[in-house]
């Protein structure tokens, strides 16, 4: 008689696990501008960059907008060997600063606290020879077909793609005969940290899935979000251009 009953109760479990499951596997879905592929490791990068350039960490994103941008900046102003010197020993002062100070302190109070950055001179640092050889493997995939690339774009492989290759090339001497490198990254990271946030706060509403059943309201945010990246592009262009 226990038979039948586990028989008739399999299928409202079965129902209830394959109802579960959906739900599981939609709410990677997260809500609208979120990262759109959560729960495989490959896209854990990708989603990490999303999360970076849409500003919903502000201090993380913050501190990286802010470091590259004074980095480009110290580029375009000094030789590479001065910023790296400047920066080298900007973080030696911090350091030794501090080390004097944590040892005089000590020294007043006569107390046996240690070295200041003990906890961080005790990190294993090292690299294994798997994790050496798992980096390598990764790259070597990426410049293997770097070469595949530039071996077909170079000897013509297809015609049309090394004529495309042409012409971009000869787009690209007249945008360097006005920018330099360094110009155009300041104004490519300026672009990545402001167009994205921009787009996300003034696109239209309509087209988000919880306006789509109000009939009937027409928005006009659209023209408004088109004319304010524009004006966008223009005042960033006209900085680096004059």
């Amino acid at each position: 008689m226990a038979e039948p009953s586990a028989v008739t109760q399999s299928p409202s479990i079965s129902s209830s696990s394959s109802g579960a499951e959906p739900s599981a596997l939609g709410g990677g879905g997260g809500s609208p501008g979120g990262c759109p592929a959560l729960g495989t490791k490959s896209c854990s990068s990708s989603c990490a960059v999303h999360d970076l350039i849409f500003w919903r960490d502000v201090k993380k994103t913050g501190f990286v907008f802010g470091t590259t941008l004074i980095m480009l900046l110290s580029l375009a102003a000094f030789s590479v060997i001065s910023v790296v010197s400047y920066l080298i020993l900007a973080l030696l002062s911090v350091t030794i600063s501090f080390r004097v100070y944590k040892s005089v302190i000590q020294a007043v109070q006569k107390s046996e606290e240690g070295h200041p950055f003990k906890a961080y001179l005790d990190v294993d640092i090292t690299l294994s020879s798997e994790a050496f050889h798992n980096y390598m493997n990764a790259a070597m995939v990426h410049i293997n077909r770097a070469l595949k690339l530039i071996i077909r774009l170079f000897l013509v492989e297809d015609l049309v793609d090394s004529l495309k290759l042409a012409v971009f090339m000869w787009l690209m001497t007249y945008v360097g005969a006005v920018f330099n490198g360094i110009t155009l990254l300041i104004l490519a990271e300026l672009l990545i940290f402001s167009v994205p946030i921009v787009y996300e706060k003034y696109k239209d509403p309509s087209k988000t899935p919880w306006n789509r059943q109000k009939k009937g309201r027409i928005s006009t945010r659209k023209p408004e979000m088109q004319q304010l990246l524009k004006h966008h592009l223009i005042v960033i262009t006209l900085l680096f251009v004059l």
